[in-house]
């Protein structure tokens, strides 16, 4: 009896760890064989171990600098959305600056950045554009702030006349003005310059309004005596002026008390998921587009128009890639520092040394872009560095 149930046991056994056999075995004649070379490892010498380092540099963070032909930094390459890194175009009139691009550890590229020199002219000199765009949701809306802004801000001020001075509050109300209308525009901005957007959208809508789609914004106009910065969301501007970083732009958050309030009294709430957010869905209160979330976000900027002076050395704008790991004082300083092997041009001197102003701003702004991603920037991180000091505009 007891041999009886000993051989089923067996047999039991055999059967079960008959697979389990054949299935190693398996395993083991697909195991691929290597062939192990006994040979001295070698040391690189210090020249090739330095070429290593410059390639795997490049590698990490390849930089092109391209452009639209028009002053404008084209964006990122979609095969390749690294670093776009822009120094600026030759101009006797507009300050020297430089831009970085970063798509950073997202999957997809959002940041667009646009920059127009000498976009008006008046009797009083020559203006300048500088805008950051933040896209949300898909970067089309971005693309077309990145377009067509410096156009609506450009037509607004002819609108205004040709007077020496514009009336007051002039700059406060054309701004307004236009950031309305690229509103209205980024609804059905599933169109590119009359052309319809491509299907493969990362959006995967159809419908002709992407109301989910928007965009911060953040411009700067740049002239002889004015700097107008006009912001929404939370992209930001800051000036430094005799190495005090002066902001030039709050950020609409939700939680921010005057912003809570006008949330709450136009019948909305802010939820705090993952921080605080409209409807717990928003991270920001203001921006073009989302026409979901209205009237709760808003398109409306907040504009500030600060006299330039002697001691203003260089103007900073960011995306929140930047600003949420990095500090106003801190960012200000990287780039004092550039700009101090850069000294200012003389008078009727510019042709001669301008342009080490100009890599210096293209430095400071690979360098700030570093720095971000080196604090674990979750975000694509833009950076636009205008250099500010005395010269013949």
């Amino acid at each position: 009896m007891l041999r009886d149930v000993a051989s089923s046991s067996e047999a039991t056994t055999k059967a079960s760890s008959e697979p389990t056999s054949r299935a190693a075995r398996r395993r083991r004649m697909e195991i691929r064989r290597y062939r192990f070379v006994a040979e001295a490892e070698t040391m690189p010498s210090p020249e090739e171990a330095k070429r290593k380092r410059q390639r795997l540099e490049e590698k990490d963070v390849a930089v092109d600098t391209v452009g639209d032909g028009n002053g404008s930094p084209a964006t990122s390459n979609p095969d390749r959305p690294r670093v776009t890194s822009v120094q600026s175009e030759t101009s006797d009139h507009c300050p020297r600056y430089g831009v970085t691009s970063v798509c950073g550890r997202r999957r997809d590229m959002e940041d667009t950045v646009s920059i127009r020199p000498d976009f008006v002219q008046r009797a009083t000199g020559r203006y300048h554009f500088f805008g950051v765009f933040d896209g949300h949701g898909c970067s089309h809306v971005a693309e077309s702030c990145r377009q067509r802004m410096y156009g609506m801000v450009a037509e607004e001020v002819k609108s205004l006349g040709s007077s020496d001075t514009l009336p007051q509050g002039g700059w406060k109300l054309l701004m307004e003005k236009s950031f309305s209308r690229m509103d209205a525009e980024a609804v059905g901005c599933c169109t590119i310059d009359g052309r319809p957007r491509k299907s493969n959208c990362r959006c995967e809508l159809l419908t002709p309004k992407c109301e989910h789609v928007g965009s911060t914004a953040v411009v700067a106009v740049v002239g002889p005596t004015q700097i107008v910065v006009a912001n929404c969301g939370d992209s930001r501007a800051v000036l430094s002026r005799k190495g005090v970083p002066i902001p030039l732009s709050t950020d609409h958050k939700p939680d921010r008390p005057d912003e809570l309030q006008r949330i709450h009294a136009a019948g909305g709430r802010v939820i705090y998921w993952d921080g605080a957010r409209v409807l717990g869905v928003l991270a920001m209160s203001r921006a073009i587009g989302d026409g979901y979330l209205k009237p709760f976000v808003i398109s409306e900027p907040e504009v500030t128009v600060a006299e330039r002076g002697e001691e203003d050395e260089c103007l900073i704008l960011a995306s929140d890639g930047l600003w949420d790991v990095v500090t106003n004082e801190m960012a200000c300083e990287i780039v004092r520092v550039c700009l101090r092997n850069s000294t200012p041009p003389e008078e009727g001197k510019w042709e001669d040394n301008g342009r080490g102003s100009d890599k210096a701003c293209a430095e400071a702004a690979v360098l700030l872009t570093k720095l971000a991603l080196a604090r674990q920037s979750a975000d694509n991180v833009s950076v636009v560095v205008v250099d500010l000091r005395q010269r013949k505009l």
